[in-house]
């Protein structure tokens, strides 16, 4: 009767363990999902673009009616420049620009303008993922000319320019952008008489990152 009773717990073990084996085998871990990782914005790395805005300008010179006059107007230009992106958020670049500015009077047959400028500043600003804030500064220069009157002369003023904006990127290669500068051209010489000039001015462009 004992052999009987052991024949049977052993028969009962290894009928529960060839259950136990093959609920193993049916039951196999699935294979982990693989999740798509989105690569994070980054601000680093060569942009052109072109800006279009305006120019609030003031010249001080004993050839103008009073001495002093605005000159305002128009402006167009583009851009070119390189940032580089530090993980804190922090960023560094260089920009250089080329504008025509519209800023002339005309007193009494006599045209006096300012026409290409440029400029290059170096850019330090923090990155928001897309949204870039700016502060910019360096050197600028522009051509100021007076024709009429038995005088034709021009001089190209160099001086100072800082300022600050928002570059924000609508897509990974496409960005926008608004700031405002101040540009101090310094004097020049015009007919023996000299020239300051200074302006105020706001640009709105777009550009392409590479």
């Amino acid at each position: 009767m004992k052999a009987i009773l052991i024949l049977a717990s052993a028969a009962a073990m290894t009928a529960s363990s060839a259950v136990y084996a093959a609920d193993a085998v049916e039951t196999i871990p699935a294979a982990p999902e693989a999740i798509e990782t989105v690569s994070a914005f980054t601000w680093s790395g060569p942009y052109i673009g072109l800006h279009g805005g305006y120019a609030w300008g003031n010249a001080d010179s004993t050839l103008l009616p009073g001495g002093s006059d605005d000159f305002d107007g128009g402006r167009f230009g583009a851009f070119v420049g390189y940032n580089w992106q530090f993980s804190n958020g922090f960023v560094a670049g260089i920009e250089g620009d080329v504008n025509y500015d519209w800023n002339e009077n005309t007193y009494a047959g006599v045209d006096a303008e300012s026409g290409f400028s440029g400029s290059v500043r170096g850019r330090v600003g923090y990155a928001f993922d897309r949204a870039l804030l700016f502060a910019a500064g360096g050197w600028t220069a522009t051509n100021v000319n007076v024709d009429g009157g038995g005088v034709d002369d021009d001089d190209t003023l160099h001086g100072w320019t800082i300022g600050g904006g928002l570059d924000y990127a609508f897509t990974d290669n496409v960005f926008g952008r608004v700031e405002y500068r101040y540009n101090d051209f310094g004097s020049g010489d015009i007919a023996g008489t000299d020239v300051d000039f200074d302006q105020h001015v706001v640009n709105v462009g777009i550009a392409v990152k590479f």
